[in-house]
């Protein structure tokens, strides 16, 4: 499935896709928009990388702690080769793991987590993995 030319005019029009669409400045800004309300009403995040290399995943999660103001997180496991690569960060627990992943499409999944149990969690995405530069 194509993701270019997809209309994608809020965060529900994402959870269809298995890799992230290609989204022009107006779409990003509505959607970052949009995502950051959901965020600050969250009490932490975890966040899935979808990626071709462990570089550009990880580059994803700096800028993400970047543009949030987030603690930077620790890489705990890390893959013994080179590939496509899931990792998975949780801002609560301050640390990230990655593992050789074939078949994935490729984007950020953001999934926004509360103390309070009965809120429901839900996961975001994907987004490009340039999103957040």
């Amino acid at each position: 499935m194509s993701t270019k030319n997809i209309d994608i005019r809020k965060l529900k029009d994402l959870d269809k896709l298995r890799s992230a669409p290609k989204l022009d400045k107006t779409q990003s800004r509505i959607l970052f928009n949009e995502l950051s309300l959901i965020i600050q009403k969250s009490d932490w995040i975890t966040i899935g990388v979808m990626s071709p290399s462990f570089k550009m995943g990880l580059k994803a999660i700096r800028r993400i702690e970047e543009k949030f103001k987030y603690k930077e997180m620790k890489c705990i496991t890390l893959p013994i080769t080179d590939g496509p690569i899931f990792l998975k960060a949780n801002q609560k627990t301050g640390e990230i793991h990655a593992r050789i992943e074939f078949g994935l499409g490729e984007g950020i999944l953001i999934s926004c987590q509360n103390d309070d149990t009965s809120l429901i969690t839900r996961t975001l995405g994907p987004f490009p993995l340039n999103f957040f530069d």
